[in-house]
């Protein structure tokens, strides 16, 4: 692909695990989204959430990979499925793409590989290693690119680009900043990309953030020399204690808004007027995260002209 690619004003879908939910994904503990890869019944229901980010105007779709990682399979009994939904997630984004007709690129979501919104690798960096390449060896056939989900810190980001590095494909870096302006490692964006950065890079991306926190790096970004952006979600609060330790975490229902909550102001109103100041300033990356449906990024495709 062109390296340039997002030099331009791009779209990105929204936060499709909360949107498979929405649309009658009954998941088991915290499987999330994955849930819709391991049973066939719920297949069409990611080929149409991916159709429907598409046909807002989405440019960029991201493989329903967040939890399809070995340590929730592993929470939840059904280990023996990683290749197999891995697998699935890439091939349900390229029929959604090719039943569009549309010019769109999949990028391959290998996501955190133990907390999310966390720091914490636990003891074990090895382990952590081959979570990484291994589900980055199951993606990597068919997709546009590598987007890098929520990484947590530096070691983590570090780790990630090292599975992917012997791939000849570019890489879009997501991090996780908290509403302090800090990855939870205590880093600072400036300090990944300084480190990290590398030739594969398409950009860097705040992944799953509030508007508050993308508030406090806006103008860090803008120092960096590469193209910046987000995806913003619609969470009500990320605790700083906030961990998905066993199947039952989220309850009954499987849906961490049962700990989050929503942000009702973010509204598809509220969206666009927040996402075309931020472009205004300079970003060219625009996308969203969890609770961000298809009507949100709708409104914002209208900024692209």
């Amino acid at each position: 692909m062109d390296k340039t690619f997002f030099n331009k004003t791009r779209i990105l879908d929204g936060g499709m695990g909360q949107e498979l939910l929405h649309r009658g994904l009954k998941p088991r503990g915290t499987l999330w989204s994955a849930e819709a890869l391991i049973k066939k019944e719920y297949h069409q229901l990611v080929i149409d959430a991916h159709l429907d980010f598409i046909n807002s105007g989405a440019e960029v779709i991201v493989t329903n990979t967040f939890t399809s990682r070995k340590g929730r399979l592993i929470q939840n009994n059904c280990l023996e499925l990683f290749e197999t939904i891995n697998k699935k997630a890439v091939e349900l984004a390229l029929r959604a793409r090719d039943i569009s007709k549309k010019n769109i690129l999949i990028a391959g979501g290998l996501p955190n590989q133990k907390q999310t919104y966390s720091a914490n690798l636990g003891d074990d960096l090895q382990e952590i290693k081959l979570r990484f390449k291994e589900q980055a060896f199951f993606l990597k056939d068919d997709i546009d690119f590598f987007y890098l989900d929520v990484m947590g810190s530096g070691i983590e980001c570090e780790i990630a680009l090292e599975s992917i590095d012997k791939y000849s494909l570019p890489v879009l870096v997501g991090v996780h900043v908290k509403d302090n302006g800090k990855l939870p490692s205590g880093e600072s964006i400036t300090q990944i990309v300084q480190n990290l950065q590398n030739n594969k890079w398409l950009g860097i991306l705040t992944a799953c953030v509030s508007p508050t926190a993308y508030e406090l790096v806006k103008d860090e970004l803008k120092t960096l020399n590469l193209p910046y952006g987000f995806k913003l979600n619609a969470f009500d609060k990320i605790p700083d204690n906030y961990v998905v330790t066993s199947a039952d975490s989220w309850g009954r229902e499987g849906n961490p808004k049962n700990i989050l909550g929503i942000n009702k102001d973010l509204n598809e109103e509220k969206f666009y007027s927040l996402v075309k100041n931020y472009m205004n300033e300079g970003a060219t990356i625009l996308g969203g995260c969890c609770e961000i449906k298809p009507s949100h990024i709708k409104e914002i495709s209208k900024l692209i002209v």
